[in-house]
């Protein structure tokens, strides 16, 4: 076969390969075992009275129900939306549940107390909230690295509040700067640093998002600063005073609790999908063999807010494809961002690749 034709039919076999492959199949739920963990609220203590055992049993299953719905709702959306919870009855919430369990029951022929984890239908949950026009998002965040200062890094009463086994379960998940590094940032900034300050510690972490979390006292209040360093992202801030409690070594630990619920608040904000907001974009794929398609195919699996893609182009190497979604794209981008993906823009152009590429 001369070259040229060769070359033309391998081009033809990968491109016929890529578009067997159904556009739609690119993109579905979120992994089961992430949405069963954001889904379900652990270790809610019950404790009701009733005429019979049956009927406390019951009381204090809907009583706890109710409680575990709202630390979901407060999970899953932005805290200026926490005043607008949707009015959900008994009833309303038992079609949401997907079932409990029970830890550390005791019981008497009049009340029961009880340790209740609830699980929570994600589909019965989303329309619920959605219909109520609030936004939410339905991942979990990507690990990011949180470096103590107070003022400047150290360790001390402020990294060990930060470190607490009480922020493990947070939405955010994140790890704190050990002592190894202190050396390398004792120079840090906290109000000039950037990525590329902090890129060496956050790739021995393996993350591309560093939050710097400062604590600092005057006045008679403490002051909490966090400066958001994203790959790729200018850097983001936010402050938030602390009232204190005694002496600053006993106002650490609410310290820490404020810091983390902010940060996982301004990842909400990222995040947070407003589903009444609709939008489509085209973007360029690079595609090295039919295993890195098949690949970048496992990825997407992850991206819900996606409605819809097509295949609008293909040459050997490249895709074009259409996307529709759902909220805006700075959330597309986060969820992207999520499943392993880089979705950028350059003079107006989209391209799709795996992150770090």
């Amino acid at each position: 076969m001369h070259p040229r034709f060769r070359i033309l039919f391998s081009a033809v076999l990968f491109m016929a390969a890529l578009f067997a492959v159904p556009a739609l199949c690119l993109f579905g739920a979120v992994p089961a075992q992430a949405q069963d963990a954001l889904y379900t609220v652990p270790n809610v203590p019950v404790d009701a009275g009733g005429a019979s055992s049956t009927e406390a049993l019951n009381a204090a299953i809907a009583q706890g129900r109710a409680r575990a719905f709202q630390i979901l709702y407060r999970r899953l959306t932005r805290q200026a939306d926490w005043g607008r919870q949707p009015p959900l009855d008994a009833a309303a919430l038992q079609r949401m549940s997907r079932g409990y369990t029970i830890a550390n029951e005791r019981r008497s022929t009049t009340r029961y107390v009880a340790d209740v984890t609830y699980m929570f239908n994600p589909n019965a949950v989303a329309q619920a909230l959605r219909a109520a026009n609030i936004a939410f998002t339905r991942t979990t965040s990507r690990p990011i690295l949180v470096i103590p200062m107070a003022p400047n890094v150290g360790r001390g009463p402020w990294a060990q509040a930060l470190m607490s086994p009480a922020f493990q379960g947070s939405l955010v998940p994140f790890t704190v700067s050990g002592a190894e590094s202190d050396a390398e940032l004792a120079g840090l900034n906290f109000e000039t640093a950037n990525y590329n300050d902090v890129a060496g510690v956050a790739a021995r972490h393996r993350v591309t998002e560093v939050a710097l979390v400062q604590a600092t006292y005057a006045n008679g209040k403490m002051t909490v600063n966090i400066r958001r360093l994203g790959l790729g992202e200018t850097p983001a801030r936010v402050s938030l005073d602390v009232p204190m409690v005694q002496t600053l070594s006993t106002t650490y630990p609410a310290a820490a609790q404020a810091a983390v619920r902010t940060i996982e608040d301004m990842w909400k904000t990222r995040s947070a999908v407003d589903f009444s907001q609709r939008g489509r974009l085209t973007a360029d794929v690079r595609i090295a063999s039919l295993a890195q398609w098949s690949e970048l195919q496992a990825q997407l699996a992850g991206i819900s807010t996606v409605t819809g893609t097509t295949v609008t182009a293909m040459t050997v190497g490249y895709a074009r494809i259409n996307l529709s979604y759902v909220g805006g794209t700075e959330q597309l981008r986060e969820a992207f961002a999520s499943a392993g993906l880089s979705l950028t823009n350059r003079g107006g152009q989209w391209t799709l690749a795996r992150a770090g590429q």
